[in-house]
């Protein structure tokens, strides 16, 4: 059965007495050359292990299930669910788990091998997912998947995908953590039923895990200081990092302006003018008031 077609979706919820919730962001994709542009950016092959997220009522399921080793779908509507077990149920290389991916341990268990499975992340995402989703994936899950591709808001991906000198604190989130780039651009009129913005295709690529330096906790408190008041300069907004630890005080304005110069950045730039390399290297070279020494308690 070809899910990709409006028809069919409403044939199959008419069945079950079901409409798409719009609390969980249920916008079916229906467009056929999107869905294959999802798939060929996975990258799949027949020894791939695939974790699918938001499968809803299996349109991209099917897609993936056609090539890939094992697919584990995972949707939390309960309704959808029991659609999923009609539309995929013949495909014995799908599992389908009923459970909310932002507090589900999944990533860690799935394959019997937590230290070594590799598998993909697919999704055609909630809108409101995106950055809990990316954020459990890169922050929180010790085996990183091989690749993201996620179906998410355009605005969004082009947010994730920014370079200097537009860069953003969601940018800087997800790129210290891994390559994003933008696939593909996704019509509203490709959904059904038909959401208020177009998407885009992303693809996110992890990188190696940060080195021992310096905890990842002190280079999102310097991260989040700089983006306080993004319209300004750097050596003030910087100044005011000593709050973050707790302190009342800020910190000597000629400090911080030394300390960016020493990093070759102008305390007159503004944050979204930064580089990963240049939060990185300023992360590193931090050492006011001996706070270093304490850097485990942040």
């Amino acid at each position: 059965m070809n899910l990709a077609s409006p028809r069919i979706i409403k044939d199959l919820l008419e069945k079950h007495a079901l409409r798409p919730l719009k609390r969980f962001g249920q916008n079916f994709l229906v467009d056929e050359e999107a869905l294959n542009r999802v798939v060929a950016a996975a990258e799949l092959t027949p020894q791939d292990t695939v974790l699918e997220i938001g499968p809803g009522i299996g349109v991209l399921t099917q897609e993936l299930a056609k090539t890939a080793k094992k697919v584990i779908a995972v949707e939390k509507d309960r309704n959808m669910v029991k659609i999923l077990q009609e539309t995929v149920g013949d495909f014995e290389n799908v599992e389908i788990i009923c459970d909310d991916i932002r507090r589900s341990d999944l990533p860690l268990n799935f394959g019997g091998s937590p230290t070594s499975q590799k598998y993909k992340v697919v999704g055609n995402l909630p809108f409101y997912l995106t950055a809990p989703v990316i954020r459990k994936f890169l922050e929180d899950t010790p085996v990183q998947p091989v690749y993201l591709v996620l179906v998410v808001q355009k605005e969004v991906g082009q947010r994730i995908c920014s370079k200097p000198p537009d860069m953003n604190i969601l940018a800087v989130s997800v790129q210290v953590y891994a390559e994003p780039k933008i696939i593909a651009y996704v019509s509203k009129n490709s959904f059904w039923p038909k959401p208020e913005v177009n998407a885009a295709i992303i693809k996110i690529t992890p990188k190696p895990k940060l080195s021992g330096l310096f905890p990842v906790s002190l280079f999102f408190k310097i991260v989040k200081a700089g983006f306080t008041q993004p319209r300004k300069q750097l050596a003030n907004n910087l100044s005011r990092l000593r709050q973050g630890f707790g302190g009342q005080a800020k910190y000597d304005k000629k400090k911080v302006e030394n300390w960016l110069l020493e990093n070759g950045i102008q305390p007159t730039q503004r944050a979204e003018t930064l580089s990963i390399e240049d939060w990185l290297k300023l992360t590193e070279s931090f050492c006011f008031d001996k706070i270093h020494e304490r850097w485990q308690n942040y």
